[in-house]
């Protein structure tokens, strides 16, 4: 009688995983694949080639290219730096420096631009105490912007690298009497080979779709997502929009398959090592020097967007005043930040809830339709947001959800779930394997385990999630660009706004504003983190 009430048990709890499994991929790929068909239907009525052979487009490809694959090079070698600084020395205060070097992440990349531009611009302080009169615009302005907003990325992903690497190599090798810099050339760099070419695409692909930054210091200097920007925006041209955004999907879809076909099989359940630091004042002093001068460099950019807030109009009058202030939360801000914090907070709720789900159905019940799921809810990541954001105008135009709240949760939720979906499907799988088994043996259906055994085990990874979605969420510009309607704006495109006109005070107001939510909203986290950690103690 036990058992067939245990068989009944299993059965009736895998017909509800299929039929949830089937829902996710049935959502997953209306979402998904059928705006970037209908896209691709689009193409065909479109005279692509006059398009591709344009001096224009031409010009602007070969500048993307270019100035992304330096930017790129220079900003995986200073995350490495950092993070071997922060992983292989004995400095104090770790967590401090990893909170400071990772603030470029809250804020969206144009203001970056604004940043260099208040320092590094014609009228820039750094520009007259170095004296550049012609300020940095162009190719160099685009690169340090570029490093400047993707180092805290790869600075975040190899430091996860390095924590994971086990010291009984180094050890032996030090036994032997092999030098350190033999060691880091015979050990570390075969270790980070594959990693670092994951690293290095996904780096990659933020800057070369990236518009943020070359539209505020790139000057003459245009490259294809400023150019499909200001087609699509200024002009309403969803012809050369959708072309461009197809050249656009090239590099993200090749760095979306490298990393899948480059990603390790195995698991990390086996012990690890950790490192043990002997005493160097040579090395901890080079270590507290690299950390303390990029944290300079990244908190130069926040000092100018403070100071240009207020200040009465850079740089002709300094008087300070709060003036900017009561003048950008005059403009319907209140209403604009109310839509965001909306945004933020649904895209959260529902993005965790979603992914979630996929990831326990992937990672726990392995079978061909799992394998699916996991593809078809990874594949966003080889979408940029501005593409995202084009296919939906094509795709939802007329529906009823386009041009209202919805559409934009959608959208974001899209844009950002790959990520937080491929946290919560590594945690649950160094979860114990036999769980299910052991819960159906005992009677216990799926939802109590998952509520009673499973979520325990993996909150601090929803609370990842959820930050994760928030902040991006709160500061996306590419995504939403083409889909607000005047009631339904989020605050982030205030900035683009106000710098088309030129008015750096009040796009530097916004910024703040939206570092300042963002930074609360990581401080609740940390704190949601400390208060379940002291309760799983007690």
């Amino acid at each position: 009688m036990i058992e067939e009430k245990q068989k009944l048990l299993l059965r009736s709890g895998h017909a509800s995983s299929a039929a949830v499994k089937a829902l996710l991929f049935v959502f997953f790929t209306v979402v998904v694949a059928l705006p970037l068909l209908r896209m691709f239907v689009y193409l065909a009525e479109v005279d692509i080639v006059s398009i591709v052979t344009s001096m224009r487009f031409r010009e602007a490809l070969s500048r993307s290219v270019t100035v992304s694959v330096v930017s790129m090079l220079i900003s995986v070698a200073l995350a490495l730096l950092l993070a071997y600084a922060l992983a292989r020395s004995n400095i104090r205060f770790k967590s401090v420096w990893r909170s400071v070097l990772v603030v470029p992440m809250l804020i969206p990349s144009i203001s970056h631009g604004i940043g260099l531009l208040i320092l590094l611009g014609r009228n820039g302080f750094l520009s007259k105490l170095l004296g550049l009169e012609s300020g940095i615009y162009g190719f160099w302005g685009i690169v340090i912007g570029s490093v400047l907003y993707s180092f805290p990325v790869a600075f975040l992903m190899l430091s996860d690298i390095l924590l994971y690497e086990d010291s009984t190599p180094y050890d032996a090798a030090s036994v032997l009497g092999i030098p350190k810099l033999r060691q880091f050339g015979a050990l570390t760099v075969p270790y980070l080979r594959k990693p670092m070419i994951t690293v290095m695409f996904a780096v990659l692909t933020m800057i070369i779709t990236d518009y943020g930054v070359p539209l505020m210091i790139g000057g003459q200097y245009n490259t294809l997502p400023v150019m499909m920007y200001r087609d699509v925006i200024g002009q309403t041209d969803f012809s050369k929009g959708a072309v461009i955004g197809l050249v656009l999907l090239v590099p993200a879809v090749v760095a979306f398959l490298i990393d899948l076909l480059n990603r390790d099989k195995g698991n990390l359940s086996f012990i690890i090592q950790p490192f043990r630091l002997v005493k160097s004042r040579l090395r901890d002093g080079a270590a507290y020097l690299v950390c303390a001068v990029v944290c300079v460099i990244v908190l130069l950019p926040i000092g100018a967007f403070l100071m240009l807030s207020i200040v009465e109009h850079y740089p002709i009058d300094m008087t300070l005043t709060w003036h900017n202030f009561e003048r950008v939360m005059g403009m319907k801000t209140s209403l604009y930040l109310r839509n965001s914090l909306l945004i933020a907070t649904g895209v959260s709720l529902i993005g965790t809830t979603l992914g979630f789900c996929a990831a326990y159905f992937t990672s726990r019940m392995k079978s061909w339709s799992s394998r699916l799921l996991h593809l078809v809810t990874i594949t966003s990541m080889a979408i940029p947001g501005l593409v995202l954001g084009l296919s939906y105008v094509l795709f939802f135009n007329g529906t009823p959800i386009y041009n209202t709240m919805m559409i934009l949760i959608l959208v974001n939720l899209i844009h950002f779930v790959s990520s937080p979906y491929l946290m919560m499907y590594n945690t649950l799988n160094k979860l114990n394997e036999n769980l299910e088994d052991v819960g159906a043996t005992l009677g216990v259906n799926r939802f109590r385990l998952i509520r009673d055994v499973v979520l325990p085990q993996v909150k601090g990874t929803a609370l990842e999630m959820i930050s994760y979605f928030f902040v991006n969420s709160m500061m996306t510009i590419s995504a939403v660009s083409f889909l607000w309607a005047s009631n339904t704006k989020p605050v982030s495109l205030m900035i683009p706004q106000f710098e088309a006109t030129m008015n750096l005070e009040a796009a530097a107001v916004v910024s703040l504003l939206i570092l300042a939510v963002n930074l609360g909203v990581k401080v609740i986290i940390s704190l949601s983190h400390k208060v379940f950690a002291g309760k799983d103690r007690d």
